[in-house]
């Protein structure tokens, strides 16, 4: 099995591959990046027949007003997107507006005082008189949204359109996200070297979080699982970690996704501390690794969705099932497709969507027991080229020993 890269190893690596991002006092994508993106929006609003967008979103959710704007929501920020006219930027709080104006490309930035969305709707009523036409993106509270209503003559939910936006990415996007991989696989280098009886699940979001902050990365997810292999009670990644303390004889399973201004990889693995895995979790990763490679193999531009379901069918002819998605598209949201298999199928999903090239992907079989009580993951972030599938994580695959 291939040996694990060093925390220091990675950190190098890092440091002089994307010395352009990180050096940067606060990083910016291109003028012709963001010119393109606000062509998209403008372009959105053409297909439907809209005179204005609004983005309206909070408390540090969505990926949209990063992408159009550059400047990450914090309390609240509500864009307003007319074609042909300056792009304008409504926050909250009045302190987070110096910085805001030093972020946001070509966007004029204003504190959003009582309401943003008041604000952007009397900004538009100077600019375009009457009950205009526009489309929202993000949610809204029922009052606001009343109040949006209230003003458009016409109002258009504009998310799905900017969820298939996101789709396909872009050379400079791919770079950003090349780093958020990286600084994952060096997140959970750090849980490798660390994890140790006695540490807390606590503990453990320390040692993934410890490596990547300086280079001015977040945790965007953690999730462990830890749980005696002789006597297992947990089948999948939680949420949330508990006080349980690790013990010699565990497994640990965990999803890790480190993010650099909304631009993170992801990936999963199973580790067991100090013994070699007994059989049944032998059994379940070997499971999981064929269902992975049987999916991976499929990859490639015009595949549908329901043959990469079809691939996973391995783990039902095993007499194991799933709960975490089986795969899901990745990188500007929680993307299509969303799948699950034939015992535990997603909701909604489409068998005739089909991939193309510049997607990203995670394949993450998450095989447990009937019983719901052991389970492992294993997979990571893709890209779908014209040749195939291309990892974007290259912290080694595998059922590893850490040592104790």
């Amino acid at each position: 099995m291939q040996p694990l890269p060093s925390v220091d190893a990675l950190t190098r690596r890092i440091r002089t591959e994307f010395a352009n991002l990180l050096e940067a006092e606060f990083p910016r994508f291109s003028t012709a990046e963001m010119t393109s993106r606000r062509q998209r929006i403008a372009d959105l609003c053409a297909a439907h027949e809209l005179d204005a967008v609004i983005v309206a979103q909070a408390m540090r959710g969505g990926t949209t007003t990063y992408w159009l704007t550059g400047w990450p929501v914090t309390q609240e920020a509500v864009t307003l997107v007319v074609p042909g006219r300056p792009q304008r930027l409504f926050i909250q709080h009045y302190n987070h507006v110096p910085l805001a104006r030093r972020l946001a490309v070509e966007t004029e930035v204003e504190w959003g005082e009582a309401s943003g969305l008041g604000r952007a709707l009397a900004a538009l009523d100077t600019m375009l008189p009457g009950r205009p036409r526009i489309g929202l993106i993000g949610s809204l509270g029922l009052g606001q949204h009343d109040r949006l209503r209230a003003a458009a003559s016409r109002l258009v939910d504009l998310n799905a359109a900017y969820g298939k936006l996101r789709l396909i990415k872009t050379a400079e996007e791919l770079h950003w996200f090349r780093l958020g991989a990286a600084l994952t696989d060096l997140g959970i280098a750090g849980l490798a070297e660390g994890a140790r009886p006695g540490l807390s699940e606590r503990d453990l979001g320390l040692l993934v979080e410890a490596p990547y902050q300086p280079f001015g990365a977040i945790n965007s997810i953690h999730y462990f699982l830890t749980t005696p292999m002789a006597a297992p009670a947990v089948p999948v990644p939680m949420q949330f970690p508990s006080t349980r303390r690790l013990q010699k004889g565990d497994v640990l399973v965990t999803e890790i996704s480190a993010q650099f201004w909304d631009h993170a990889g992801q990936v999963l693995r199973t580790f067991t501390l100090g013994e070699e895995p007994n059989a049944l979790y032998r059994e379940l990763h070997a499971v999981s690794e064929a269902a992975f490679d049987a999916i991976v193999r499929l990859v490639k531009p015009g595949v549908r969705a329901g043959d990469l379901v079809a691939a996973s069918a391995v783990i039902e002819a095993a007499g194991h099932t799933i709960i975490d998605d089986l795969i899901h598209g990745y990188g500007g949201g929680y993307l299509a497709p969303v799948l699950g298999t034939a015992s535990r199928p997603a909701a909604g999903w489409d068998p005739d969507f089909k991939l193309d090239a510049g997607m990203m992907i995670v394949v993450q079989p998450n095989v447990i027991t009937r019983d719901n009580r052991a389970g492992v993951q294993n997979g990571h972030l893709l890209l779908v080229t014209e040749t195939g599938a291309e990892p974007m994580q290259h912290f080694p695959a595998g059922l590893h020993v850490l040592p104790v």
